[in-house]
């Protein structure tokens, strides 16, 4: 059995993973800011099999905040093993470029209020000197476009600290997992076309548990997001300019 803590845990990607570790009858504490969509996850995963649901209503932006949070969970929990971060907003590029103050919100949220979540709890999986971080950033942090580099910077910033991260906590037997999903049909994405490339939730968040389970480093959802981004990486700059991307 685990203590799992999902912070972000409304999202379409984070509800199906709390849903597999409710099969395994592990000990879960969510996070969000809608206290009766938790609520109902919450109803939904005793049902499914979870040993005990706390929920908890926070806006991360709030990162003096953080502290307190992850006080909370450790004591409802009785400590806990593994993490899932999965908060986060697509942001309207273009709304962005016209705006600094809505350019820093998305950085705000999509990676400061991160960085500060990380932080606690690095020192936290420290000093127990064992568990798992697992955080979903995006194949948009692997190279800078045109069409969404706001977000694309935020989520390439995170998998850089991400990186140093493992690497410091790899000497004390601290999983760090970089989630890199490529485009998933979740209602943040409502709008956009769909097409072959999609994926659905629920695949994702079995390859997500698998990837925990497995202590992996770095985890391309679905797996072919990595050759792909492989061959966006290799497009000379002169050549990437032009392209409508």
């Amino acid at each position: 059995m685990s203590q799992v803590l999902i912070i972000g845990a409304t999202s379409a990607i984070a509800q199906e993973v709390a849903k597999l570790y409710a099969a395994k009858g592990s000990k879960l504490f969510l996070v969000a800011r809608d206290r009766d969509k938790l609520d109902q996850i919450a109803r939904d995963l005793q049902v499914r099999g979870a040993e005990a649901v706390d929920c908890f209503s926070q806006d991360l932006v709030n990162i003096e905040q953080h502290e307190m949070l992850l006080h909370k969970a450790d004591e409802k929990l009785g400590g806990f093993d593994i993490v899932l971060i999965a908060h986060g907003t697509l942001p309207d590029q273009k709304q962005c470029e016209g705006s600094v103050n809505q350019t820093l919100q998305e950085l705000q949220i999509n990676f400061v209020s991160t960085v500060s979540l990380l932080t606690h709890l690095a020192n936290y999986f420290e000093k127990k000197g064992k568990g798992c971080l697992a955080v979903i950033s995006s194949v948009a942090g692997d190279r800078g476009r045109q069409s969404n580099y706001i977000y694309g910077a935020a989520k390439g910033g995170l998998s850089i600290f991400l990186q140093g991260l493992r690497n410091r906590l790899s000497k004390v037997g601290v999983c760090v997992l970089t989630i890199k999903p490529g485009f998933v049909i979740t209602p943040m994405t409502a709008e956009f076309k769909k097409g072959l490339l999609w994926a659905h939730p629920k695949p994702v968040a079995e390859t997500i548990v698998k990837g925990i389970q497995k202590r992996k480093d770095v985890l391309y959802v679905p797996w072919f997001w990595r050759w792909i981004m492989v061959i966006i990486r290799a497009i000379p700059e002169r050549i990437f300019k032009r392209m409508s991307l």
